[in-house]
């Protein structure tokens, strides 16, 4: 592969060589060809001269003289050997990064998590055992998916809680709106990516299924909650 870009690129370097030396001839060429066809051809020929006028200028900046010497092909050799030199160590970089990395032996090695990463999702509860869920709603209210349904009603000393809580997981996109709104941290997209299935409804996840999630992985939760708390 590097030595096809090197003879693409010496190629290229001879055609341009070849066009800078062979221009005044192409401009009379052009000229007498509209000189033919009773085109005024004073115009286009100042622009042409000028054009070749760019040229030579520029030929004299990069050498003495128009044509090709030996000492010119001896340059030109060199540049082609040091652009398959450049090719060559991008084509060995491109395989070290895609190729020659350090794997993992998944699923019994796992590389790190963040710890925004969202995965499954969990029900968070107090310390105490206590739900955390205080049927406020927002989560539902915000899910761009309407993946979320809720039903509350009120307990004997006042307090909101949850009789239902479910969240169908082939809705739902992981966009973490859900836990952004929730004001008590009580829904959670856990650490969890594992968590494939062979039927539809065992996505279909109940409120017991979430509270089960999070007391699973109530040490991740917490450690992800108290990493993440200083930019919250």
């Amino acid at each position: 592969m590097a030595a096809i870009f090197a003879r693409n690129s010496l190629n290229a370097l001879r055609a341009r060589h070849l066009a800078r030396t062979h221009f005044p001839l192409l401009l009379l060429i052009h000229a007498l060809d509209l000189y033919s066809h009773g085109i005024d051809y004073s115009l286009e020929f100042a622009v042409s001269g000028q054009a070749l006028q760019g040229l030579q200028n520029y030929d004299l900046q990069l050498s003495s003289h128009s044509y090709s010497t030996k000492k010119d092909d001896v340059e030109r050799e060199q540049l082609a050997k040091e652009i398959s030199k450049d090719w060559s160590s991008v084509f060995e970089r491109s395989i070290h990064t895609l190729f020659l990395t350090e794997m993992i032996n998944y699923p019994f090695e796992k590389g790190p998590l963040s710890p925004r990463f969202r995965g499954e999702h969990a029900l968070h509860r107090y310390q105490t055992g206590e739900e955390r869920c205080i049927a406020c709603k927002l989560c539902e209210a915000i899910c761009p998916a309407q993946a979320i349904t809720i039903e509350a009603e009120e307990r004997e000393d006042g307090s909101r809680r949850t009789t239902r809580y479910d969240i169908d997981m082939t809705k739902c996109i992981y966009c973490g709106l859900c836990q952004e709104s929730c004001p008590v941290d009580a829904i959670i997209e856990g650490p969890n990516f594992e968590f494939a299935t062979e039927t539809h409804e065992e996505l279909l996840y109940d409120k017991e299924k979430l509270l089960e999630n999070g007391d699973r992985w109530e040490t991740e939760i917490a450690e992800n909650l108290r990493s993440e708390s200083l930019y919250c």
